[in-house]
């Protein structure tokens, strides 16, 4: 946590702006996988949030042969800030609303992202939950127990975690396997590695367990690990 970001009048209108803007994007062809991008856009991650923002788009180009994808992004920042999008498929102007958020001091909210993932799946399926953190602030039983809740609605999360926290570490490995998801660690002088594990999910959201597979087969050693982990 840092407090070098304090919350500004002009910043405001922009997150209002953001979801405002993409709650007019056009709706998701009906039967389109479903998946949900959520960051932590705490201020800790204020040095990668570019990156992450720019890393989304390959969560469309590594899906194009497979169907494609809908995608929901969802972040949280500051006193109890949480906002999602509605699921889209356009990217351009998914990335050109995201470049006026910016990161914002507060204690994580990965329940939040959680409990907002179980919700939606029980709405519509949603194939997959990727999340973006650093660390965790929360009650684990917490956030296993909703894991657990996502795994019965076979709703996986791969946690991809930046840096090396051992707290969130063990946090992280919980969640994705009692989500029948996967954990991988990343750091902010490795993209390319993130830009794979993005495009691996992508893939297994597209298209299941054998896309994947498949996938993996022609990727790195990181991408066979986390295939491997998917039950």
């Amino acid at each position: 946590m840092s407090d070098k970001s304090l919350p500004a009048q002009s910043d405001k209108r922009a997150i209002d702006q953001f979801i405002n803007q993409v709650r007019t994007l056009p709706k998701d062809a009906a039967g389109q996988p479903r998946l949900i991008f959520a960051l932590d856009a705490t201020a800790s991650r204020e040095a990668t949030w570019d990156q992450a923002s720019h890393l989304q788009s390959e969560l469309f180009l590594a899906t194009r042969d497979v169907g494609g994808l809908a995608i929901q992004l969802c972040y949280y920042r500051g006193y109890r800030e949480f906002k999602s999008t509605r699921f889209v498929r356009d990217t351009s102007q998914l990335l050109g609303l995201m470049n006026g958020v910016k990161c914002l001091g507060g204690i994580t909210q990965i329940s939040r992202v959680l409990a907002h993932a179980r919700d939606e799946t029980r709405t519509q399926p949603v194939k997959a939950v990727v999340f973006i953190g650093d660390c965790c602030e929360e009650s684990i039983d917490e956030l296993c127990h909703t894991a657990g809740e996502l795994g019965m609605l076979r709703t996986p999360v791969f946690m991809f975690q930046e840096g090396s926290d051992p707290h969130a570490s063990a946090v992280f490995r919980q969640i994705s396997k009692l989500s029948g998801g996967a954990y991988a660690p990343f750091d902010r002088s490795s993209p390319q590695l993130l830009k794979d594990l993005l495009g691996a999910v992508a893939v297994y959201a597209s298209g299941g367990v054998k896309a994947l597979r498949d996938y993996s087969q022609r990727s790195s050693n990181e991408v066979k690990r986390l295939t491997g982990q998917i039950r």
